[in-house]
């Protein structure tokens, strides 16, 4: 057996010893080897493997699985441009601690920098966004025992950093492997059932006697001292995504503001976000679990040099947030029993505001921002177990503000560095790994557009039940709402923010072989369902009274008396 081939069905047979249980891989000639042996894997039942024409789709579809997953998932590219483009996808498993492991084929390292085709200096390309990387050395034509060792420990250091052995908790890890020709293996077909063996064929060391890992790591665990805070002060908790596992006991009856991407969030006040600037309502101290990064508001009460900020990361060793500064001390939330008084005006202020919010959103006040209702229309339909990922320009912030938090649903959002890229293949990825229920997508128009090849999916691919409502205004609504959408501005807005390009999304949808039909009215045709397949629910909508829309209801909202 060559040794490329020896080397690719090493790794690919110590991933399956180390519990992946997916990979993705886009086709190319330098990383044959590992699509011959993850080829194999599959055949032999060893893992699942999915494959993409288009690497930044691609990546984002392995960040959707180890997201819904758990587990590192691999994404094998060519060398090149093949490498650069899963970046956006790296970035935001970096930010987001999710463990994704980038398989980079490449040439042999004597031909970098000598004018060889589709060849560039890839290793660390990636800077300090992984959390670990490593060089294998060009295979040699016969591989022998200790090539095979070295192979598989290698691997095992890469893999713990994903999972978050490292500084930074779990991330992106790169490995590079340089081929040499030949790239094609030199024996026969696997043989049906004969599992890892038939994966390593003849010649290649095999791995443990015991099915495990060449290298078992321990799980980094981590107990943070709980936070040297008063229990008893009048305190909120904001939670954002990621942060601890909620624990509701440990609030004590304290308000919490939660954004829907929080494990918290199902305990959260409703209409919590629009309450953060009430001076009556102001804590004496805040607690900040994991990374919020929605409202303003929050950002204005954690600048506030009155209010005593702490923050509880989580156990995984992610860095702690504190855009302002103003964090006094990191660590684990402790128990709290704020001062009864001070939880109930939080909780009859939020009875008061998520009345006159359902008044409005029914009454057709909040007409001109049509987000809002879907959103709360959309979480209230899905089913018990389901999934809903949601993008992350105005549709999680919709969430946020209208719908009801909720048990019984996972929700999700590339909120790393919360760009609106590979949200399809994100969704895909995290509905195929989703083993609660089926899966809803909520996005709007240019965030569809965005990764419109994360729609297609090769004829033998696996593909899972989506249920995809997209908000279709027509441009970016969300630019309305922020300051460049000011009466002041209005000359330049439309071409430079408001972007409209008219995109027939029925028609897109369709020719990547989804269903796809705009929406009725009826609440039942936003909700996932098993068996649906890809489906897209258009919904159309105008731009045009957003800004006025959120200033007429914030009013409507904060004027609720309490009681």
């Amino acid at each position: 057996m060559n040794g490329s081939t020896a080397q690719a069905r090493v790794i690919v047979d110590e991933l399956v010893r180390s519990g992946v249980a997916d990979a993705v891989l886009c086709p190319g000639s330098r990383n044959a080897p590992l699509a011959f042996a993850l080829a194999r894997a599959e055949t032999l039942g060893l893992l699942r493997l999915h494959v993409r024409i288009d690497e930044r789709t691609a990546g984002f579809l392995a960040l959707g699985l180890a997201l819904a997953s758990g587990r590192p998932v691999p994404v094998a590219v060519t060398s090149g441009t093949a490498v650069a483009n899963l970046h956006p996808a790296v970035l935001e498993a970096s930010h987001s601690g999710v463990p994704l492991l980038v398989l980079a084929a490449d040439r042999p390292p004597e031909l970098v920098g000598t004018g060889a085709s589709q060849t560039i200096a890839q290793t660390g390309l990636f800077g300090g966004a992984v959390r670990g990387s490593a060089v294998l050395a060009t295979p040699p034509s016969r591989a022998t025992d200790a090539d095979a060792r070295r192979w598989r420990a290698a691997l095992a250091r890469v893999l713990a950093a994903a999972r978050g052995a490292g500084a930074g908790g779990p991330g992106p890890v790169q490995l590079d492997l340089p081929y040499a020709e030949p790239l094609v293996p030199d024996d026969g077909p696997p043989v049906p059932g004969s599992g890892t063996a038939g994966l390593l064929g003849g010649g290649v060391a095999p791995g443990r006697d015991d099915g495990g890992p060449w290298t078992v790591v321990a799980p980094p665990v981590r107990t943070p001292a709980p936070l040297p805070l008063d229990p008893a002060a009048p305190t909120l908790v904001v939670a954002g995504g990621g942060g601890p596992a909620a624990a509701p006991a440990l609030l004590g009856g304290a308000p919490l503001v939660a954004e829907p991407t929080s494990p918290w969030w199902a305990h959260a006040l409703r209409a919590g976000p629009w309450l953060l600037d009430r001076a009556e309502l102001r804590p004496a101290q805040v607690v900040v679990l994991g990374r919020p990064t929605l409202h303003r508001a929050v950002a204005r009460l954690l600048a506030d040099p009155d209010v005593a900020v702490y923050a509880d990361p989580g156990p995984d060793g992610a860095p702690w947030t504190d855009v302002p500064g103003t964090v006094r001390a990191v660590g684990a939330l402790p128990a709290l029993a704020p001062p009864p008084g001070f939880a109930d005006a939080w909780a009859a202020a939020d009875r008061a505001a998520s009345a006159a919010l359902d008044r409005a959103l029914d009454g057709g006040v909040a007409d001109g921002a049509p987000g809002l209702a879907l959103a709360r229309a959309v979480v209230a339909a899905q089913p018990d177990g389901g999934q809903l990922v949601l993008g992350s320009s105005n549709p999680v912030r919709d969430v946020a503000l209208a719908a009801a938090p909720r048990a019984g649903l996972t929700v999700r959002s590339n909120r790393g560095v919360a760009g609106i890229d590979g949200t399809v293949s994100t969704a895909t990825g995290a509905a195929l790994a989703h083993r609660g229920g089926p899966t809803a997508l909520l996005l709007g128009d240019l965030t569809l557009l965005h990764d419109t090849t994360g729609m297609l999916a090769g004829r033998a691919e696996a593909v899972p039940d989506l249920t995809t409502v997209v908000l279709d205004d027509d441009g970016g609504g969300i630019f309305s709402l922020l300051e460049q959408g000011g009466d002041e501005h209005a000359h330049a807005f439309e071409r430079v923010f408001g972007t409209p390009v008219g995109a027939d999304l029925l028609g897109l949808a369709r020719a990547a072989g989804w269903s796809a039909a705009d929406w009725s009215g009826d609440p039942a045709e936003l909700a996932a369902r098993p068996g649906s397949g890809r489906r897209l629910v258009r919904v159309a909508a105008s731009r045009g009274g957003l800004r006025d829309t959120h200033a007429a209801l914030r009013a409507a909202v904060t004027a609720a008396p309490d009681g």
